[in-house]
Parts: C-alpha cells; sequence; structure tokens
C-alpha cells in the first residue's frame, strides 16, 4: 500500500509539472509522458533500474574557463555543415516569412513589441532582456540541458578561439580551434532569412545569442570571410543558432 500511494503521488506531481512541458519527464523518449515515465522514475527511486539519458545531441569541449560545451551542430542540422533551421528572436520554430508582421512578440511593428522590450519608444516595456526558457529554441528543440549562448559566452567563444575561414565539404564557413586544448568547432556561414528569402549564405553567418542588448537589437554572432564578432541583430529576422551545455565535469 505504501508503494502504491508514492507511485500514485509521483503520477500526479508528473502530470501537473509536465502540462506545459512534458518533455523534460519524457524519460524513456518516446515523446509523451506516461505511466512508463513514472514507472521508470519510481523503479529508479527504489534503486531498480537506472533512468537512461534522452540527450544524444553531440558536443565538443574546448577547455574554456568557464566549462560551457558547445553542439557541434546547428538546431535542426544533421551535420556540422548543414545550415539547420532559422529562427526570429525568441521564437522557436521556423516560418515561411520573417518580418514584423509574422513576428510572435509585437503586434505588426517593431513599436509594438509586447515582450522583451526596454524602452517606450518600442511598445509595452518589461526590461526583460534575457530570454524565458519557454522561448529559448535550443531549450525547447533540444531539451532541458540546453541553452542558446549568452552574450557572455559567444564573447568568451572568440577569446579562446583562433578562428580562419574555410571550405568543408563544399560549404563554407569559420572553424574556432581552442588555444586550450586544440579543439575545433565548425559554425557555416548560413547566411539569415528575411521576409521569403534567404540573403547571404555562404558568405556570412549569424548565430542569436538569448541576450537583448536594446529592445529590437539581440546580441549575435556575426562570422564572414573578413571578420568575425559581436552584432546587434534585429529580432524579426531569422538567424541561425548553435546551442551551448553547461560542462558535465
Amino acid at each position: 500500500m505504501k508503494k502504491l500511494f508514492i507511485l500514485l503521488f509521483i503520477a500526479a506531481t508528473f502530470s501537473v509539472a509536465g502540462y506545459s512541458q512534458t518533455y523534460h519527464y519524457d524519460v524513456n523518449g518516446d515523446g509523451v509522458v506516461t505511466v512508463a515515465d513514472v514507472t521508470a522514475i519510481y523503479n529508479y527511486l527504489l534503486g531498480n533500474l537506472p533512468v537512461e539519458p534522452t540527450d544524444d545531441k553531440e558536443y565538443v569541449d574546448l577547455g574554456l574557463p568557464s566549462g560551457t560545451l558547445w553542439a557541434t551542430v546547428n538546431i535542426g542540422a544533421n551535420s556540422m555543415e548543414d545550415y539547420g533551421d532559422y529562427f526570429a528572436w525568441g521564437e522557436t520554430a521556423p516560418k515561411y516569412v520573417y518580418n514584423w508582421s509574422s513576428y510572435k512578440w509585437c503586434n505588426g511593428s517593431e513599436r509594438s513589441l509586447t515582450k522583451y522590450c526596454t524602452s517606450s519608444s518600442y511598445g509595452t516595456v518589461d526590461n526583460m532582456t534575457e530570454l524565458d526558457l519557454d522561448d529559448d529554441a535550443a531549450y525547447v528543440n533540444w531539451g532541458p540541458e540546453w541553452r542558446m549562448p549568452s552574450q557572455e559566452q559567444i564573447q568568451e567563444l572568440m577569446d579562446n578561439c583562433t578562428t580562419y575561414w574555410t571550405t568543408i565539404n563544399g560549404v563554407n564557413g569559420r572553424l574556432f580551434t581552442s588555444n586550450i586544448n586544440g579543439v575545433s568547432l565548425f559554425l557555416p556561414a548560413a547566411g539569415y532569412r528575411y521576409e521569403g528569402t534567404q540573403a547571404g549564405v555562404g558568405s556570412r553567418g549569424d548565430y542569436w545569442s538569448r541576450n537583448l542588448r536594446i529592445s529590437i537589437q539581440p546580441y549575435a554572432l556575426y562570422i564572414s570571410s573578413s571578420s568575425v564578432g559581436m552584432e546587434y541583430g534585429i529580432r524579426d529576422h531569422g538567424f541561425t543558432v548553435r546551442a551551448v551545455r553547461a560542462s558535465q565535469k
């Protein structure tokens, strides 16, 4: 009877907690939270069997001071040279048209922002300058271990790597090689999307951070054949995302 009570309590807890974000508790990786997941956790707590991790995304350890681990591919990509998906800042799914009319966090223009706004000139001020987890494309698409990089993590990557323009399997991009341990990371020049078109493919790459500079300009990593740096992207544009996770050391 005591074991049954514990099982029912865990089931109730996970049902409530998983109502809006069920993937957090999908321990068997089948895409839904069911009694099977609750049973697996119950058995794990009793020491009967382990809960197997469901995160199979690969990453590299560049030996960075913060311990940050960088994913080897973009969100939506299958290999390091694939461009992957494009996201407006604060949105978690790709779409066909990227502009203010289709942007989630405004009422049709850059002067009518409804979230992540630091100036009344651009909409309703909430002074939020970092994405909520529900608006983080890495967290939503890859799970709770992953985040879009912060401005500081992007800066750390640039500060601790030697980088040069190269071509891998016919795809242009920047190879970042750690000055600490010699491990490398490739970022393809995926360009960006605006309106219904794609621009800059093969000549530049634009990678979102999770931090906002001013109301319409989040920080982003910019790469080209001639330079690498921090840029201020316009949030209704579609940029690529390279996810990060905390060190497991």
